[in-house]
This record gives C-alpha cells, structure tokens and sequence, in this order.
C-alpha cells in the first residue's frame, strides 16, 4: 500500500499549474508595458542625441565652409559625420530639412540644410510630436 501512495504523489495536479501559469501571466501582463515603455524612452533619447548631434554638426559645417550644406549627405561626403543616422522611429534617413531663414539684410544664404527634424507622425511622451522636436 505505501508504494501505491508514493506513486500517487508524484507530478502536480491540474489546479497546482493553473495557479503556476496565472502567476507567471499576471507577472507577465505587468513586465511587457514597462518593456514596451522602456523601448520608447530608448528610441527617444537616440532621437534626442541625433537631432543635438546634428546641429552641432551643421554649425561646424557653416563656421567651417562659410554656408550651409545644401543636402545632408554633403555632412558624410565631408566627413563631418561619418554616415547620416537613421530615424529611430520611421528606420529611414528620412529626415525633414529646415531651410535657412532669409538674413534681415537681405542677402542671399547659401546652402539648403538649416535645421533637421523627425519625419515621424508619433507624439512623444511629453505629448510634443516627434517632428517638432
């Protein structure tokens, strides 16, 4: 008889891993946005450090060359960044280019590229959309 009741108690019951798989899906249900919410503070401060990078860049290139670079790529082919970064949020180089404003003397700028800014359609999590950034 004991050999019989040994045998009986090995393994787990049915209820023992419904209670097991609930936990790990309550724990779970709470874990993914915290991942997800993470992902998005990530991607936005690589935006964040793009755009500062950037315009730090086109200020060398216009204190450097007297003018404004008249497309982006010209910053690679210059050697001023090594290549133009992607868009964290669209995943292309994509960006949209701000021309110089008119000088109020009314002289000519010259060049094209004056500031960058995300070509996203998302808001950003201080509720500011990515492109206005």
């Amino acid at each position: 008889m004991p050999r019989r009741l040994l045998k009986r108690q090995r393994g787990f019951t049915l209820i023992e891993l419904l209670i097991v798989v609930s936990i790990i899906g309550i724990l779970a249900s709470i874990a993914v946005p915290n991942y997800q919410w993470g992902i998005i503070k990530a991607k936005e401060a690589v935006l964040r450090e793009d755009l500062y990078n950037f315009r730090t860049v086109i200020d060398q290139f216009y204190a450097d060359q007297g003018r404004y670079p008249d497309a982006l790529h010209e910053l690679a082919s210059k050697k001023y960044m090594r290549t133009i970064p992607l868009d964290p949020f669209t995943k292309e180089a994509d960006w949209v280019i701000i021309p110089p404003p008119p000088p109020e003397d009314g002289s000519e700028v010259k060049g094209a590229v004056y500031e960058v800014h995300s070509n996203s359609d998302l808001v950003g999590t201080n509720q500011i959309p990515y492109k206005d950034w």
